[in-house]
C-alpha cells in the first residue's frame, strides 16, 4: 500500500507540474497555465486512476481474502493519490506560483522540455515504423519466451533468504529430527469414530494406503474427547510440492480415503495438509482467472474506448499492455525458475514462482502501466484534434512527454527494486517483475512500440463505428485563450 501509493502519487505529481511548467515557458500567466495543467494532465490523472481502481477490482474476483485485501488497500491509496492530485496539488500550486520553481538544483534543473536521445530515437522510429515494430515486437517476445515454462509452487521457509537465521535454525533442526515423509491429514467427522466400526474402517485405509504405491506409514491418529472426529496423519510420496506429492493428494481424496471412511454412519470426509492447501489454492485462482482477466481487460477497453472515442486506441493499448505483462514473466521466470542472480538477489530457487504471483501481477501492472499510456495518447490525442497529422502528432505528444515518463518510471523502479532487498522469495519476484515490467513499458513500449504502430495506423487509429457515436466525448483541445482586453 505505501510503495503503491507513492509510486503513482508521485507519478501524477510529476505530469500535473511538467504541464504547468510547459505551459509556463510558453507564455501562459500562472493563472491560464494552472488551467490548462487541469483540464489536461487533471483530465489524465483522473483516467489513469479510474483505470488502476478498475484493474485492482479485479483481485475481488478471486474470493480470497488476501487478493480481497490487497485490492482494497490499493484501490484506497490510488484513490487518495487521485484526490490529493485534482485538490491539494492544484491549490498548492496556485498559492505558490513561480515560486515553485525559486530552488532550483545546480545541474539537474534544465529548460529544455525533450531529451536529445529521445528525440533521436523517436525521429528513427517515425522513419521506420515496420521495421521498428519487428524489432520491438521481437524484443519483447524474446524476454516472454520463458514465461512458456512458467511453473508455480506454495511458499514454504525455502522461501526465505539462507542467510536469515531462522531459516539457519530451521535447517538445523531438520538435520536434528529429519522426516522421511511430508504428511497429509484425513478429517473424519461421525457419530463416534471410537469402537470396532472405526478400527475396521482404518484397517482397511492402511490396506488400501498401503496398495496405492503413493502413501507411505507413519499412519497416526488423533481423536478428539467427545470421540467425533478423528485426523488420521499419513505420509506422502514425493517431496510436498512436487507432482508425485500432489497425485498422492489425488489419490487420497477420490478413493482412498472415501472408500475407507465413507462407509461409517454420517461420515464426513476431508484431506488438508501443506500439499493439498496449495492444490485448492492454486485450483480457486485457477477458476478465478478468466473472471479476473475478463474483468480487467473489459472495463480497461471500455475506459480506453469512452475517453479517447476510438477503438483501435483501445485494442492497442490493451494489446500493449499485455505484451508488458508477458515480458515481464519472462524474466521472472529466467531470474527466479532458473536461478540466474541467485547470489546478487540473495535467494535460493525453488525451480517454481509463487504461485499467487502471476495473476498479482497482471492486475498490478496492468493498472499502474495505465499511467504512462493514458498521458502519452491525452498528448497525442490533443494534438490530433487541433489537425496536426497522426505522424506529428504522435512525435509531438511523445517528445514532449518523454522526459517526465522517463522521471517518473525512475521513480517507480526506485520504489519497487525495493522489494527486492527484502528476505522473501516473494517480495524480490514482486519487486523485480514490478521494476523490470515498468522499464521495459517507459521504454520499449511507449518509446518504440506505441509510436510505431500508431504511425503505421495513420488515421486509422481514431475509427470508430458510427453505431458508437453516441459514446460521450471526452475533450482533448485546451481551453480558449483569454479575450484581449480593450484599451
Amino acid at each position: 500500500m505505501l510503495l503503491v501509493g507513492l509510486a503513482v502519487g508521485v507519478d501524477y505529481c510529476l505530469f500535473y507540474i511538467r504541464r504547468e511548467r510547459d505551459e509556463r515557458r510558453n507564455g501562459a500567466d500562472p493563472h491560464r497555465a494552472l488551467l490548462i495543467a487541469a483540464q489536461t494532465s487533471g483530465r489524465s490523472i483522473w483516467i489513469s486512476g479510474l483505470t488502476v481502481i478498475v484493474a485492482m477490482a479485479g483481485m475481488f474476483f478471486t474470493m480470497d481474502a488476501t487478493f480481497t485485501s490487497f485490492g482494497m488497500a490499493t484501490i484506497l491509496v490510488v484513490a487518495t493519490a487521485v484526490l490529493g492530485s485534482l485538490t491539494v496539488l492544484p491549490a498548492l500550486l496556485s498559492a505558490l506560483g513561480d515560486r515553485v520553481d525559486a530552488i532550483k538544483i545546480p545541474g539537474l534543473y534544465r529548460r529544455r522540455t525533450e531529451g536529445r536521445v529521445w528525440r533521436w530515437v523517436l525521429r528513427v522510429v517515425l522513419a521506420k515504423p515496420l521495421i521498428s515494430t519487428v524489432v520491438a515486437v521481437g524484443v519483447l517476445a524474446a524476454l516472454a519466451a520463458p514465461a512458456l515454462d512458467l511453473r508455480t509452487k506454495g511458499e514454504s521457509i525455502e522461501d526465505v533468504s539462507p542467510k536469515q537465521p531462522i531459516v539457519q535454525t530451521m535447517t538445523a533442526i531438520s538435520r536434528a529430527f529429519p522426516a522421511e515423509v511430508v504428511p497429509a491429514e484425513v478429517v473424519v467427522k461421525a457419530q463416534t469414530v471410537k469402537g470396532p466400526r472405526f478400527e475396521a474402517a482404518l484397517a482397511d485405509f492402511r490396506r488400501a494406503a498401503a496398495a496405492s504405491g503413493q502413501l507411505r506409514e507413519p499412519i497416526d491418529v488423533r481423536v478428539n474427547p467427545a470421540g467425533t472426529v478423528a485426523v488420521v496423519s499419513v505420509g506422502l510420496a514425493g517431496n510436498g510440492s512436487d507432482r508425485t506429492s500432489e497425485r498422492a493428494v489425488e489419490t487420497l481424496r477420490t478413493t482412498v480415503a472415501p472408500g475407507a471412511f465413507g462407509k461409517l454412519a454420517g461420515a464426513t470426509v476431508a484431506v488438508t495438509g501443506d500439499t493439498a492447501e496449495g492444490m485448492d489454492f492454486n485450483k480457486r485462482l485457477t477458476d478465478s482467472l478468466p473472471w479476473v482477466f475478463g474483468f480487467v481487460l473489459g472495463l480497461a477497453f471500455l475506459l480506453l474506448l469512452v475517453s479517447f472515442r476510438s477503438v483501435v486506441v483501445a485494442v492497442t493499448g490493451v494489446v500493449l499492455n499485455l505484451l508488458s505483462v508477458a515480458a515481464a514473466y519472462g524474466m521472472l521466470v529466467f531470474v527466479f525458475q532458473y536461478g540466474h542472480f541467485e547470489s546478487a538477489l540473495d535467494f535460493k530457487s525453488g525451480g517454481g514462482i509463487t504461485n499467487w504471483m502471476p495473476l498479482f501481477l497482471f492486475i498490478i501492472l496492468f493498472g499502474l502501466s495505465m499511467d504512462y499510456h493514458v498521458f502519452v495518447l491525452s498528448r497525442i490525442r490533443e494534438g490530433h484534434d487541433r489537425g496536426l497529422a497522426t505522424k506529428q502528432a504522435v512525435s509531438e505528444g511523445i517528445g514532449r512527454t518523454a522526459g517526465v515518463i522517463t522521471s517518473a518510471a525512475m521513480v517507480m523502479v526506485a520504489v519497487f527494486a525495493l522489494f527486492a532487498t527484502l528476505p522473501l522469495i516473494s517480495t524480490k519476484e514482486l519487486g523485480v517483475g514490478l521494476a523490470a515490467a515498468v522499464l521495459l513499458d517507459a521504454t520499449i513500449i511507449r518509446a518504440v512500440l506505441l509510436p510505431a504502430v500508431m504511425a503505421l495506423l495513420g488515421d486509422k487509429n481514431w475509427w470508430l463505428p458510427r453505431w458508437l457515436n453516441w459514446l460521450p466525448a471526452v475533450a482533448h483541445d485546451l481551453p480558449p485563450a483569454p479575450a484581449p482586453q480593450p484599451l
